[in-house]
Formats: C-alpha cells, sequence, structure tokens
C-alpha cells in the first residue's frame, strides 16, 4: 500500500482542524509571521548627535511634517508686523454737540430760577433792563454754584469761572447766537479727522470760527473757551479691527513644513539648536519615543488580518469551512511573504532595480490554480500594502508606494491572464504576460520620477522586472505539486493529469472489466455535459465518473456489462450473496482510491454514487424465493448520499446510463420518458436530500442527458447487402 502524504491523512491534523479555534489560531499565526517579517523595517533610526557637534554625514527627514514651533514663530511675527488700525468716531461729534448744548441749557435753566419762575419772566416785558433787574433776585455767585452743581465734573473743570459768569449775564438772544455759533463751529472742525497730536491745531480752527461781532466780548471770550473744550480727537485706535488684521495676518502665512527626503543637514555642517530641534522633529534623535512605531505597524497589521479573515470567512469559497485549505491558504502567504523579505534584503547591491525581482505572482498564480481567482486578487491588494513597508529601505519614508504600485500590478496580471485556465501552457504563458505588465509598470515608474537614467540602469530595472515574470511562474510550477499532494488539493492540472488513461487504475479497469470502463466513458460524458450545464465543475464529473466504477474490478464478472459470451454467475447463488457483492463496490472502489492516494473529491464520488438506493432486481428475487418478509433496509446500498451536486449527478447519470443501454430500440421520446422517471424516482427516494441542487438544476441536468444520450444512441443507416457477395460468401 503507497504511503500517504495528505496532511488531511495525519491524525494530529485530523483532530486539530476540528478544533474551534483553529481558524483563529491560524490568522493570529500570520498576524505574528507578517510583524515578524516587517517589524525590521519600522525600526526607528536615531542618530548620536548633539547641539554643536559635527555631523558626520548628510541627514534627510524621512517623513513629511509641519514644523509647528518655526510656523507660530512666523505667525508672531506676522501679528507683530501688523500696524494698528484707526478709524474716524463719527458719534464723537454728536457726542460733543450735546455736551455743549447741556451748558447753554443749564446756563438757561440757572436764569429762570434766578427770575423767580418761567411764567412769570414770560408775563415780564422783554426788554434788557428788565432782565438786568430780575436777574438780581440771586446773587451771580449763587447762580454761578448752582450751574457748577448741574454741569459734570469735567465740564466745570475746564470751563474758568468767568467763562460761566459770561454765560449767566447773557440776555436769551445773546445765549441762542452763542449756543448755535459754538455748535457749528465745533461740528465743522470735528467733522474731519482729529488726530490726537493734531488737537491743539484743531481747538485754534475752533476758536476762529467763533470769532464774531455780534456779541458781548466776554461772552466770546466765553464761546471760544467752550468751542477748545468741546474739540477732542475722533482719529482713534480701532482695536478690533487691529486685533482682526493681525489675526488674518497670522492666519494666511503658510506651515513650514519639513519634506520628505529634505536634506536636514549637510555633512561637516555645524548642529545648531534649530537643526537639533528638526532632527528631534522628525524622529532621528534618542529624545523621541521609540514605541510608536512598534504599537503603528500592529494596528496595521491587525486590520489587515481582520480584513483578510472576513473576506475568506464571507467569501463562498471552501476557505469558509475547509480548514486544510485554509492552513493552505496561510502556507502560500507565507512563502510568498518570506520569498520578498530575502529579496528587499538585496537593496544594499549596487545593482539598480534588483528588488524588481520579486516573484509575488507566484503566491496569486498558486492561489488562483488551487483555490479560487477572487481570493488571489484580494491577496494582492494585501501583498500590495506589506511590500510597499518590506521594501522602504530605498525611500526616505516608512513607507514606499513605488513597489507597492509594483507588487499590485504584478500579482493581478498573475489571476487576470491565468484566469480559470490552468493548464501548464496557459501558465507559462502567464509568465510571459506577467513580465510584459511588469516592463509597463515599471517603465511608468521611472518616467513618473523624471531622473536623468543611463540606459544602463533602465535596461537593468527593466531586466530584472521581466525575469520576476518568468521566476513567478517557474515557482509556481515547482510547488504546485507539493500543495496539490500536501493539502489534497483537486486542481484543474491534477484533474487533467488523472484523466490520463495510462493512469494505473483507468488501465486496471480497461484491462479487467472493459465493460465497465465503456460503460464509466458514457457516464463521464453525460455527468460533464449535466454539470457544466447547471454551473458546477464538469471536469471534476468527468473525472470522477471514470473512477466511480473502479470497485468493480475486484469482481468484474459479476456486472452484467462485463458478461460477454459467459454465464451470469449471479444465477447460482443467492439474492442475499449477489446484493452483498453488488453493494461493495462503491467500498471496495474507495478502499482502492485511497491506496493510490486519489483527491477525497474523487473517493467520495465513488463511495456516494449510488447513495442509499434500493437493489430492486435482487430485492425482488429475493422476495419472490423467501416465504418471509423481506425488508428493503437489507437490499439498499448503506450511503453516504450524494453530498455535492457533482456526486448527485454522477449518480444520475450512472443509473441512466445502464438503463438506456437496456433499453430495445432507444428513441427520443423513450429517453426522455426514462431520464425524467429516473430523475423522480432518485428525487422522491430522497436520495438528493443532503446536497445543495435544487429541481430545476436537476431538470437542466436531466435535459443536457437527453441531448448527449442522443447523439450516442442515435439511430444508424441500415446499408444494403451485395447479393453478389453474400452467395459467394455462402458458398
Amino acid at each position: 500500500m503507497a504511503k500517504r502524504f495528505s496532511i488531511d491523512h495525519q491524525g494530529w491534523w485530523r483532530n486539530l482542524k476540528k478544533h474551534r479555534y483553529i481558524r483563529i489560531f491560524l490568522f493570529a499565526l500570520l498576524g505574528v509571521l507578517t510583524y515578524g517579517l516587517l517589524v525590521t523595517n519600522v525600526i526607528p533610526e536615531t542618530l548620536e548627535v548633539e547641539q554643536g557637534s559635527i555631523s558626520e554625514q548628510d541627514i534627510r527627514s524621512p517623513l513629511t511634517i509641519e514644523n509647528k514651533q518655526e510656523t507660530e514663530r512666523l505667525q508672531q511675527e506676522a501679528y507683530e508686523a501688523v500696524d494698528p488700525v484707526y478709524s474716524t468716531k463719527t458719534r464723537y461729534a454728536q457726542n460733543q454737540i450735546e455736551r455743549i448744548q447741556d451748558i447753554f441749557s443749564s446756563v438757561e435753566q440757572v436764569q429762570l430760577q434766578a427770575a423767580g419762575s418761567e411764567d412769570e419772566l414770560q408775563e415780564q416785558t422783554i426788554n434788557e433792563n428788565e432782565l438786568d433787574s430780575g436777574t438780581e433776585d440771586i446773587p451771580l455767585e449763587e447762580q454761578l454754584d448752582i450751574l457748577k452743581e448741574m454741569l459734570p465734573g469735567e465740564t466745570v473743570d475746564n470751563l474758568s469761572d468767568t467763562a460761566l459768569l459770561s454765560l449767566l449775564n447773557a440776555s436769551p438772544e445773546d445765549l441762542q447766537i452763542a449756543q448755535e455759533t459754538t455748535a457749528s463751529a465745533v461740528y465743522d472742525v470735528m467733522t474731519d479727522e482729529v488726530k490726537m497730536d493734531e488737537v491743539d491745531e484743531a481747538r485754534d480752527r475752533a476758536e476762529r470760527k467763533v470769532d464774531i461781532s455780534a456779541v458781548d466780548p466776554q461772552l466770546l471770550r466765553a464761546m471760544a473757551e467752550i468751542a477748545r473744550f468741546g474739540i477732542t480727537a475722533n482719529y482713534m485706535l480701532d482695536e478690533e479691527a487691529t486685533e482682526d488684521a493681525r489675526h488674518t495676518a497670522a492666519e494666511v502665512v503658510e506651515p513650514v513644513m519639513i519634506r520628505e527626503g529634505e536634506l536636514l543637514v549637510e555633512e561637516g555642517q555645524v548642529i545648531t539648536a534649530e537643526i537639533y530641534q528638526k532632527l528631534s522633529l522628525v524622529g532621528l534623535t534618542e529624545e523621541v519615543p521609540m514605541v510608536y512605531p512598534y504599537i503603528g505597524l500592529g494596528i496595521i497589521i491587525v486590520l489587515l488580518i481582520s480584513m483578510l479573515a472576513f473576506y475568506l470567512n464571507d467569501a463562498k469559497t471552501t476557505l469558509q469551512s475547509n480548514n486544510t485549505h485554509l492552513l493552505m491558504y496561510g502556507a502560500i502567504y507565507a512563502l510568498t511573504l518570506v520569498i520578498l523579505k530575502v529579496i528587499s534584503l538585496m537593496h544594499g547591491t549596487d545593482v539598480h532595480g534588483l528588488t524588481f525581482i520579486a516573484p509575488v505572482a507566484m503566491g496569486t498564480m498558486l492561489i488562483t490554480t488551487l483555490l479560487q481567482s477572487r481570493v488571489a486578487l484580494f491577496s494582492s491588494i494585501i501583498f500590495a500594502i506589506i511590500a510597499s513597508i518590506m521594501f522602504n529601505q530605498e525611500a526616505a519614508g516608512v513607507v514606499n508606494f513605488t513597489h507597492g504600485i509594483y507588487i499590485f500590478f504584478s500579482g493581478v496580471a498573475g489571476v487576470f491572464f491565468l484566469g480559470k485556465s490552468q493548464r501548464i501552457i496557459r501558465m507559462l504563458q502567464t509568465g510571459f504576460f506577467v513580465a510584459v505588465i511588469n516592463i509597463l509598470v515599471v517603465t511608468s515608474i521611472l518616467m513618473l520620477k523624471n531622473a536623468q537614467y543611463s540606459w544602463m540602469e533602465i535596461s537593468s530595472n527593466l531586466g530584472f522586472a521581466a525575469l520576476a515574470g518568468f521566476l513567478s511562474v517557474v515557482l509556481a510550477l515547482g510547488l504546485l505539486p507539493f500543495f496539490e499532494t500536501g493539502f489534497g488539493i483537486l486542481s484543474t492540472t491534477k484533474l487533467i493529469e488523472l484523466s490520463n488513461p495510462n493512469h494505473p487504475l483507468l488501465r486496471k479497469i480497461l484491462l479487467k472489466a472493459p465493460g465497465t470502463y465503456h460503460h464509466s466513458v458514457i457516464v463521464a460524458n453525460l455527468a460533464e455535459a449535466a454539470c457544466e450545464s447547471v454551473g458546477a465543475n464538469g471536469l471534476l464529473a468527468r473525472v470522477g465518473a471514470y473512477y466511480h466504477d473502479i470497485g468493480k474490478t475486484r469482481r468484474p464478472h459479476f456486472f452484467i456489462e462485463n458478461q460477454m459470451k459467459i454465464d451470469n454467475p449471479h444465477d447460482k447463488i443467492s439474492p442475499q450473496l449477489s446484493k452483498t457483492i453488488i453493494i461493495s463496490h462503491p467500498y471496495d472502489g474507495s478502499e482502492m482510491l485511497k491506496q493510490y492516494k486519489l483527491p477525497k473529491e474523487i473517493i467520495d464520488i465513488a463511495e456516494q454514487h449510488h447513495g442509499t438506493t434500493l437493489l430492486k432486481y435482487f430485492y425482488h428475487k429475493a422476495a419472490k424465493e423467501s416465504e418471509d418478509k423481506i425488508k428493503e433496509e437489507e437490499f439498499r446500498y448503506p450511503g453516504p448520499k450524494a453530498q455535492t451536486k457533482v456526486a448527485a449527478i454522477v449518480g444520475l447519470a450512472d443509473c441512466v446510463e445502464a438503463a438506456v443501454r437496456s433499453m430495445p430500440n432507444p428513441t427520443k421520446e423513450k429517453i426522455e420518458g426514462l431520464v425524467k422517471k429516473i430523475m423522480l424516482d432518485r428525487l422522491e427516494d430522497g436520495q438528493f436530500d443532503e446536497c445543495d441542487i435544487t429541481f430545476k438544476e436537476l431538470k437542466m441536468a436531466a435535459t443536457t442527458m437527453c441531448e448527449t444520450l442522443q447523439g450516442t444512441f442515435h439511430s444508424r443507416i441500415e446499408y444494403p447487402v451485395d447479393e453478389l457477395k453474400e452467395k459467394e460468401a455462402d458458398s
């Protein structure tokens, strides 16, 4: 018996893969591996530098960051450079006029009190002599005191007693003239800008404006004094406008940025306090905490693995429930990252573009071939993000977008061109296609950099990019058999290999049971066409049909298709023994397939193609020969029933082919009726209860089988017999 190398045949894995936390463990293991491979790429680079020392090398910024201290300094300079904002206070003129009017109003009130009352004053004959005699009721000194009490303190402090007495002695007409003249003069002067250093000049102008000859000289001096008092500065500092202007000037200042790759210190340059502050700001001094890059990388890895886990658990692939396939995906993922890491360490060589030789398409091609193309596409994104950090030695910062873009396109190219066809020639063509895409991507990258490259450098970059495509396909083809064997994967390539007639088991069927071989070929044609009509794996159905009756090779003559010119051995034995021989062939075949390490999918088809169907012929024969009641369960296959669409369709095709082959003079109508009856019998018998095939798909599969059978069992032309030759032959 051949040794089993598939991991599914190992006891430790069979027990471990059913553990409830195994998927969490596998994803955690991928996260730890990714972190371990990337941690060396984020270790902060620190320099042993001090203020006042001489730099031993050119130092460039590893990142882009704002120099907030320098920005604040420039903003403060801009703030302080703004001149104060002044504005004319138009309300000041009205305020001063109101103050002047208040003075004259107060004087009139004092005069009325001095005269006795306002009514008595109106009854008197208005003439100058009577007024003078009326105001003498209260002495001028007392009138002056009353007036000072009525006026604001500031007014009293700025006007002399002589001026106030002149107002008290003036007649109402003169007071009216004085008020209007003074107010007009003050208003005329205050409507213009009066700056702080121009107040005296403005007061002189107001004094000249009240210089009229229509009033008493003493009153005129009082008017001049009041006019000068009424003039004040109205062109003042606008604190709110000044503050707004200064804030606007500070906001206009552009942030001072330290750009990634910017030269901070030249070799031999003295490290000043300003330069040291910049070095600390970009994290190149020992004063900066070292833990943040590790935490940041951990967060990135957690996000990547979480997204990967969510996608793989949600996508409708075998990775959703098959932990063996998940382990295989993890192995491909880990192998791809390890290869990328090894190549990333070659950046220190003098060979230009050597890191472009990274064969990331190997990983995506293996995932496409062994699992699914959509999973490979998603993996391309993950590989690109990881590579952008892994290949950051050539970048000034922590991320190298150049290699990230290159890895992404290289990985995706392997998926798109390989597609659903995984033949060897197709994979070789894919390597060429990946090489072309790599060359195009590298060419675009060199153009985007707009640097002056020599032809030798360009050729080196493009050459390694092209070599990456061919290296990817060589590695993929070399590793494919190991993954297929180690994880029991049934790829298209493996199926094509198993369909080779020279396979030992197929040759065994052909030599020991030729009738079964012919039967299996027809069943393969029926099953493949039916599976493709419902979107199932037609190639798997064909190969599974080739091997589904391999168990018949142990006792080939007990099966009718192999009984050529011999008596039927079942006529000489009991129905119970015949039942035992017939029922054993799926399980004999399963054991033989396991011995030859065939994939589990093929073994399942062999075990499940009869399900739990009833051996009707031997059941009825036993019932006739026995006086006791025979139970159906004794003449049923023990199962299991079909678990997949492919197994269900192969079982249906097996039954249909045997029935149609035994039909005399098959016609289109007879075939369709028989196929429909067989399908309904199996459906009512519950043979499709444990698989996900629908009634609609069963009808489509049955229709396709009818079309295939009509081509196989078509009517033939009856050729005329040559009578002369017939006579000669008889003679």
